[in-house]
């Protein structure tokens, strides 16, 4: 068993051999858990950390999909008790340790990224560059953080603002063609240091405090679930109501989505639009559809949204097996392209036993699967990681926005080339040679 470090006496700790598991079931062991309350608790941890070679895995709300936060051995550090919420005219200090729906609740204002799972932590945010259902409009976590922060495992503290350049040479990577990413370090010469740690996924350093940026709250708001008797028709609406002026939500639900939904049409869009916008409801069941334009009207919309994910989530438990599912997304261009390649695979392979959902506006639907019995789910992760290809080969990302965690880190090696993630692997022996922080996210440990 690990002593606690010195120097961190009173930091509250769990002296014990414990699991911990993340919103996709993914389950993980620490030897010892530590929740510091403040940034010099942290330093100090891991400074002790880094002088026993004791590997450090960064835990927030655990409603991760892909293992990000769950250690695969050493010290986890929640960061629960870092729960400042500072709100002033146009931005607001926040700990890494405050839930989204706290930040949403408080602000006042408006803050724009809106992950479907709002009890997950602004620190797990920032590490995988999270987004949601407005990033349609508003873009993901990265366009809307100021200034962060940073631990790092020698026990030095920065804070690094917007514009800040990086003072190391990298080299251009090649990023995929979408509106959205989380995979990987974005590398280029002269990026912003800030967005080297968005996306990072608690590889590089610990955000323990980020600046966030708010905006005026929208005036005039309309919130609609229009229901589709073809799936062709709700396509077509897509392709038109994307230039709709004000559109900040263009989400997507397949037949078998809204069947987990007792809702028996063939397809659904979930939108809204900020300020008075006329939209062509063309091949829409309008008298079926539902619209909003007060604030618990679209309350209703989201737990909607969020119940779909909640019911796929109990399918799999029921089947025994973690959560198989996709987070990739294409340029926009390619979007019906990627969903006949989902379909086309999933109906030969597992047919009447997955969902598709999720961001179509981003070009970025998120597939679940529902495998039953051992072969079908090696067979699943297998068709999962031909699908990766796809993807790419259509210019597109394997993360979109979920990160790539431990479970996804193979996918690593169909986004870029060797150079590419060596490239990053510096990177990351620059912030952390020992190769501590986060083990086993996006990249393996060196062989020893």
């Amino acid at each position: 068993m690990s002593q606690t470090p010195a120097g961190t006496q009173d930091v509250e700790s769990q002296n014990s051999d414990i699991e911990l598991k993340d919103a996709s079931g993914y389950a993980g062991r620490v030897q010892q858990l530590f929740t510091p309350a403040t940034e010099a608790e942290i330093a100090a941890l891991l400074r002790r950390a880094s002088d026993q070679h004791t590997p450090v895995t960064i835990i927030g709300a655990l409603t991760g999909l892909t293992g990000g936060a769950t250690p695969e051995s050493g010290w986890g550090v929640s960061l629960s008790k870092l729960n400042k919420l500072d709100i002033s005219s146009g931005f607001a200090r926040v700990g890494a340790g405050v839930l989204l729906r706290d930040v949403q609740a408080a602000a006042g204002q408006f803050y724009a990224p809106d992950p479907t799972e709002n009890t997950s932590s602004i620190g797990g945010n920032i590490a995988n560059n999270a987004s949601g259902s407005r990033s349609f409009r508003y873009g993901a976590t990265r366009k809307h953080v100021r200034a962060l922060r940073v631990a790092f495992m020698d026990g030095t503290i920065r804070e690094f603002r917007r514009g800040e350049p990086i003072d190391f040479e990298v080299p251009r990577i090649a990023l995929p063609a979408t509106t959205k990413f989380s995979a990987g370090y974005p590398l280029a010469p002269g990026m912003d240091f800030v967005d080297l740690f968005i996306g990072s996924e608690g590889t590089l350093g610990v955000v323990t405090e980020a600046e966030l940026q708010l905006l005026p709250a929208p005036a005039e708001l309309l919130g609609g679930v229009v229901f589709f008797s073809s799936d062709a028709a709700a396509l077509d609406a897509v392709d038109r109501w994307r230039s709709v002026p004000g559109l900040r939500m263009l989400e997507y639900l397949d037949a078998p989505s809204l069947a987990l939904m007792d809702q028996p049409y063939a397809a659904a869009l979930i939108i809204e639009i900020e300020g008075d916008a006329e939209i062509d409801m063309t091949g829409a069941l309008e008298e079926k559809s539902w619209f909003a334009m007060s604030a618990a009207d679209r309350e209703r919309f989201r737990k909607f949204r969020h119940a779909l994910a909640e019911r796929v989530n109990d399918r799999i438990r029921k089947t025994g097996f973690i959560k198989i599912g996709t987070d990739f997304a294409v340029p926009i261009a390619r979007n019906r392209e990627m969903l006949a390649i989902y379909r086309r695979e999933l109906d030969r392979e597992l047919p009447g036993k997955y969902v598709i959902f999720g961001h179509i506006g981003d070009a970025h639907l998120h597939v679940n699967v529902f495998p039953e019995g051992g072969p079908e789910f090696e067979r699943t992760k297998a068709l999962i990681t031909g699908l990766a290809r796809a993807a790419v080969s259509l210019g597109g990302t394997v993360g979109a926005e979920h990160g790539l965690g431990k479970r996804k880190a193979h996918l690593m090696e169909i986004q870029y080339s060797q150079a590419d993630i060596e490239a990053m692997r510096s990177v990351k022996r620059r912030f952390d040679p020992q190769w501590l922080l986060g083990r086993g996210n996006l990249f393996p440990p060196p062989a020893s």
